[in-house]
């Protein structure tokens, strides 16, 4: 059995799909929300709904 590579466009797009994925924790972050892990624990959990995702983008904008 044969194991194939990820070309480096493929990874690319994984890298992406992650970042845009944790959109929300990374800009908590940036803007040094007070309840940043909280809105990673949102993310984390519940960001694969498109409710929570939201949620947690909303909260991370918010002061």
């Amino acid at each position: 059995m044969q194991t194939q590579e990820l070309s480096l466009v493929e990874l690319m797009v994984i890298v992406l799909i992650v970042a845009f994925y944790f959109l929300p924790t990374l800009v908590a972050f940036l803007r040094q929300h007070k309840n940043k892990l909280a809105i990673f624990l949102l993310n984390l959990l519940l960001g694969w709904t498109v409710l929570g995702w939201v949620v947690s983008l909303v909260w991370s904008v918010m002061r």
